[in-house]
Parts: structure tokens; sequence; C-alpha cells
């Protein structure tokens, strides 16, 4: 008849006695105390290891701070592991190595390896935007904090205050970095989930704000103001640039000669410049931007940029020198340098061009996802006739006030032409 180990008491286990060598009480399913001649006492499990089938070892701890009753559930638990082919000691090790990193990976840590990829997909300026708003208002309170013990309720305090200051566009942003930092840890293996999802709908939605611009029919007064006003020479042609080119603020303050294909009349901004990143956007140059070129000449022709920084000449203007140029020009709260953009779009818009060119000038990618990835076409040949349109209406402004429109010579719809 097979020998049935007795479970251990409570008694027994705090009566054991050390002896002159280490001796150990069963108490079945592979658990025994291990009381060695120093009189320390050890829970032993001891099992058959799933893959090599050899007999190992597990420690659950020493008595008396792991009572027998604990040593029972590690029993369990480890017996339950088996049961699926888990090894428990391999099991404990992941575990231990998994929240040792939790415990090493503070929120600021991850936020750092986060940024050296994110940056690489957004512009210069804005990604120090990011940071900055993470240095301000993030940092401080949970920065410290192992990536485990992020929780929703410590975020949201922490963006709280901005919602007392009325910056629900910040909060906005914040809680979209911090969501993405989360959804990184959870990516990499750091953290197993993430607390944050939906923070945002602990704060009012920002109201929609669109950026200033001015109608169209007060172009003849900007290009006025823009002759007269007391600011650089270089802003003044870079705001010229970006009002023909019809590009956005930081394309246009970026400009490097390099990307100037004269020969092709082309101004070809390589993806990484672009606000999507996805692809290049091409301008064809006119008469009036080939001029600007010309004048640029005299000031940047020797340097990488068409629009040098002032402070730093290796670098591109920075993209508020137009905005600052504007207010100094009086019209604050009234126009923004993207704003040429807004005027651009209404007046050709207005005239009937037709609306694909118009927003392929504009490198506007649309919401149809299916139509995007099949209509890969710029249009580039059939937007020349628009923007040499389009800088002839600048030039009419600066020289007779309000502008009569000429008519325009239409094209086929889209649907009718191969372009």
């Amino acid at each position: 008849m097979a020998n049935t180990t007795q479970p251990l008491t409570n008694t027994q286990v705090e009566r054991s006695k050390p002896r002159d060598t280490e001796y150990k009480l069963g108490d079945g399913h592979g658990l025994f105390l291990a009381i060695k001649p120093s009189g320390k006492k050890t829970w032993i499990f001891n099992y058959q290891r799933p893959i090599t089938k050899r007999r190992n070892n597990l420690s659950f701890g020493a008595y008396p701070e792991v009572g027998l009753k604990l040593a029972r559930d590690f029993r369990a638990e480890a017996r339950a592991l088996l049961a699926i082919e888990v090894d428990p000691k391999e099991y404990r090790e992941q575990q231990n190595e998994a929240a040792k990193v939790a415990l090493e990976s503070t929120f600021y840590q991850i936020a750092t390896t986060w940024f050296t990829v994110k940056k690489t997909s957004v512009s210069h300026d804005y990604a120090e935007d990011i940071w900055r708003s993470l240095e301000l208002h993030i940092f401080p309170s949970i920065g410290g904090l192992p990536i485990d013990r992020i929780t929703a309720p410590l975020v949201i305090k922490a963006i709280k205050q901005l919602e007392s200051k009325g910056a629900l566009e910040t909060v906005k942003r914040l809680c979209q970095r911090v969501n993405e930092i989360m959804i990184f840890a959870t990516n990499t293996g750091i953290a197993t989930t993430n607390p944050l999802t939906g923070i945002s709908v602990a704060f009012p939605k920002p109201a929609k704000i669109h950026l200033p611009a001015i109608s169209p029919h007060e172009l003849p007064l900007l290009l006025t103001r823009l002759e007269q006003a007391q600011i650089n020479h270089t802003t003044r042609l870079c705001i010229l640039w970006q009002l023909h080119t019809m590009v956005r603020p930081s394309e246009a303050t970026g400009a490097k000669w390099i990307e100037i294909d004269l020969i092709n009349r082309v101004w070809r901004i390589p993806a990484e410049r672009t606000k999507t990143k996805r692809n290049q956007h091409q301008v064809p140059l006119t008469k009036q931007t080939i001029a600007i070129l010309n004048e640029l000449k005299r000031y940047s022709g020797r340097r990488e940029h068409l629009f040098p920084g002032e402070r730093n000449p290796n670098r591109g203007m920075n993209p508020q020198s137009p905005n600052m140029a504007i207010k100094r020009m009086g019209m604050g709260g009234r126009l923004v340098a993207h704003g040429l953009r807004t005027i651009a779009s209404t007046t050709l818009n207005e005239e009937g061009w037709e609306s694909d060119l118009v927003e392929a000038a504009l490198s506007h990618v649309g919401k149809n996802e299916v139509r995007n990835a099949y209509n890969r076409t710029d249009y580039l040949e059939r937007r020349r006739p628009l923007m040499e349109y389009w800088s002839k209406h600048i030039d009419r402004c600066r020289q007779s006030g309000s502008p009569k429109i000429t008519s325009i010579k239409r094209f086929p719809k889209l649907g009718n032409h191969n372009a």
C-alpha cells in the first residue's frame, strides 16, 4: 500500500527544532518545510518541469513570514500553472522581471523614448511644442512615477488646472499626448494596459476656432501695408512667397534652395516637411514667384534656406516671424500667416476653379481614405494655370486697389479628364 503524506499542522511547523543536519517535513503534493541546523525554516515546492521532466525545487519563502496556509496557497497556484504546462519558476522569474522593468520605467523615461520616435514624424517646431507642454504640465506631477502606477485620476488631476484657466485646446492636446505615450508603453511590453483611454471625456470640448483670415476683398489693403511696413525685407518676401505659393507657414519658412527646380519651374517640398509626412508636395512656379527667388538670391543665395533665421542663419526662419510682421502691420487678431491660404482658397473657389485642383494646390488630403489610396495624382500640370491666375490676381491687387475679376479658362471636369 502506497505511503500517504499526512498534512502538517501549525503546531508541528511551529515546534519543529533544528538538528545536526538539514531535514524536511512534508505536507504533501510536493510541498515541504526544510529546517536547517541554524534553525532557519524554508518552504520548498518540488515539482517536475513540464518540458525537461526533471525535478526542480521552488522556494516559497521563510517561516514564519510565510505561514502554512500561505505556503499551501502558493502550492495551489504552482500546481495550477503546471496543469497548463507552465513552469512556475520560469513564470515567477518573468513576473519579477516585468515588475522590475515597470518599477524602473518611469513615465518620464518612457516619454523620452517615445519622443525620440515621435519627433521624426513631425516638424522641429511642433516637436518642441510637444515636449514643452509635457515639461510644463505633466512631468512635474507624474514624471517620476513608475509606468504601472499611472492612473486616470492622477493624470486628470494634473491637467485640471489648465481647464480652470480655460486652456481647453492645450487640455485636448495633452490628453492625446499622454495617451500616445501609454500606447507606446503597452505596444513595447513595458505596460500591460493603458489606463488613460478616454480621459478626454473628463474635460469640456474646446470650441472650434478658425484661424483668423481677412476677406478676399481686403487683399489689396494687406499688400499695401506689406509694402509700407517697417519689417525685415526677407520677412516681407517670405509673406509674399507664402501668399503666391499657398503653402503652410512652416513649409514657407523652411524652404531650401535645393528644393527649387528652375528648369521645370517647380518647388518640390519633401515629404518630411509636409503636414502629412506621406508625399512630397510640388508647387508650380509662376513668373511672380521666380521674381521673388531672383530677389532672394541677393540675401540668401549662398545659404541653405531661402529665408534664413535672423539669429541662426543656418536654420530656416522662425515660423512665427511672418505672424509677428502681420501684427506690426496692424492686422493682429484679423489675420495670421496660415490665413493667407484661406484667402487663396476662398477666391479660387468663388471664381469657379475645380475644387480638386484647389485642394491639391493647398496640399489637402481628403477624408475619403479609399479615394486617397487610388487618387495619387497631384494634378501638377493642371495646377499651373491656376497658380498663374492666382499670381496675376495678387499683382492686380497690388497695382489697382480692389481688382475686377477677369474671365478664367475653365477646364473639363475631373471625371472627363485623365490627369
